[in-house]
């Protein structure tokens, strides 16, 4: 929660002093290109191969054998991470060419994206490091001190934005430079938390051992089945390179959006529940698996879905109160709202996968989510060249929602027709009572919420009305669901 609300602050602040052009689609680019390998390899492939072998050795080896693996593990990563920084840094007019083939034609804006993007870059070494790290400590139940990481990104990028880029030639460098400071603060701020449990790593080559051969067999197929949503996002921001100016960045202001509400509880509920679906497999205990399961779609339902009712009906007033400052206008005010309001409608989609993937990756099945991964990111393509035609930048945002939810049924389909999940009771009940209460809530806040005014109020009278009708949306939503006997203690344990 504080990290994302320090990002807000960290966008708001972007909004108001870099406002939207050429640069800040530049710095987008050339901080989503890192920040998608750290996804796609670190958070994603990586964590979901290695947290299962890493609670093998825990239930099953000593301290001594687990401590070996750690080591030698982090000798490989940082190894295999240090090359793959090299050869990306080389390798920058290659990349943003490939990921931004628009920018091609526009000299200063391509120059600006490299030079940000050799900054940037070794971000994803220092980060994929921190994942490593706050694997070991989840595993252990030790959630805090990887959950309170991210918020040092936003403050070296806030710091930047303040005090660094005023002294530059190009101010939005600036920012890339806050990128680089913050991968080391991360990873350093792990180190004392580990020593703790005595499980810092000493680096060590582990070519041979058989722990780390298995983290690395898992995570080839484990790229595409669990980071597919990322791939679907990438994707947008190569086809935005080539449309108006600004469509990158409005892209990434509505991303931000969602990404408060799945960072904040979609990801944090697949952190909190592959060490116990792992644990479970590991102890064989196939009872306890589906029960955990069952659980963590309760909470999407119950938290996911009105979250994304909620940012669909107040797109605009969200933005608008935001980050409607000086260089940002009205008019990227209401472009950025119609691909929120595409993105809004996939937020339950993008939760359930992000839920649904570690019911494979924790049996270390990762073959089932790639070639289900495959299937929407062809979806995701052809989606996207139908719909970026009549809607623009917002069409991108339609067809990776879309894709989402194709992905999500194919996972919980597979893991139903296999017998891996098996629904607890009452299932029909609560989605027609779920339902209910958000139809209350939505009727509430679209009959209720003037959204035409909201661009001629102040700062204040933005920032109180949009406050208020969270809440009351929020109360209407709780009241609904009390009034029809859905109670918190119903989900408050497995």
């Amino acid at each position: 929660m504080i990290s994302r609300i320090l990002g807000f602050i960290r966008d708001m602040l972007f909004a108001r002093i870099f406002g939207i052009d050429s640069g800040t689609d530049a710095f987008f680019v050339a901080f989503k290109i890192p920040n998608f390998l750290r996804r796609l390899f670190a958070e994603g492939a990586f964590s979901q191969a290695f947290v299962p072998v890493l609670s093998d050795y825990k239930e099953q080896g000593s301290q001594q054998a687990l401590k070996l693996f750690i080591d030698r593990t982090a000798g490989t990563l940082s190894l295999i991470l240090f090359l793959v920084t090299v050869v990306g840094v080389i390798a920058a007019p290659v990349l943003i060419t490939v990921f931004a083939p628009g920018f091609s034609g526009e000299g200063k804006q391509h120059e600006l994206a490299v030079q940000m993007l050799r900054i940037t870059f070794p971000y994803l070494f220092f980060i994929s490091l921190v994942a490593f790290a706050g694997g070991i400590l989840n595993s252990h139940g030790k959630f805090a001190v990887p959950a309170f990481t991210p918020v040092f990104l936003n403050i070296c990028m806030i710091a930047a934005a303040i005090w660094l880029s005023p002294l530059m030639t190009d101010p939005i460098v600036a920012l890339a430079w806050g990128v680089f400071a913050a991968g080391i603060v991360q990873l350093l701020f792990q180190f004392p938390a580990l020593y703790k449990l005595g499980l810092l790593p000493k680096p060590r080559w582990g070519g041979k051992d058989p722990g780390v051969k298995r983290i690395l067999k898992l995570m080839l197929p484990a790229i595409f089945g669990v980071s597919i949503t990322q791939i679907n996002l990438l994707l947008d921001t190569l086809i935005a390179s080539f449309l108006a100016a600004g469509s990158v960045s409005w892209l990434y202001y509505s991303d931000r959006l969602v990404e408060f509400p799945l960072g904040i509880f979609g990801i944090a509920l697949a952190t909190v529940i592959l060490p116990s679906l792992s644990k479970s497999h590991a102890a064989d205990n196939p009872v306890e698996f589906s029960r955990s399961l069952d659980w963590a779609l309760r909470l999407v339902l119950l938290i996911g879905l009105p979250a994304s009712i909620g940012l669909l009906i107040l797109a605009e007033p969200m933005l608008s109160t935001l980050f409607q400052y000086e260089a940002f206008g009205a008019d990227d005010v209401v472009f950025a709202g119609k691909s929120l309001m595409a993105y809004s409608i996939g937020l339950l989609g993008f939760i359930l996968v992000k839920v649904l993937v570690p019911g494979f990756s924790s049996r270390k099945d990762m073959k089932t989510p790639v070639r289900f991964g495959i299937y929407a990111m062809i979806a995701n393509m052809g989606m996207n060249i139908a719909l970026v035609f009549p809607l623009a930048h917002a069409g991108l945002a339609l067809a990776t929602s879309l894709g989402a939810f194709f992905n999500a049924s194919l996972l919980l389909t597979k893991l139903l027709k296999d017998k891996i999940y098996k629904p607890g009771k009452n299932w029909a009940n609560l989605l027609v009572k779920i339902i209910f209460a958000n139809e209350m809530m939505a009727l509430f806040l679209y009959l209720c919420v003037d959204t035409e005014q909201w661009f001629a109020w102040s700062a204040l009278d933005r920032a109180v009305n949009l406050a208020m009708w969270i809440v009351l949306g929020a109360i209407i939503y709780a009241l609904s669901l009390l009034i029809i006997g859905i109670k918190p203690r119903n989900f408050l344990s497995k």
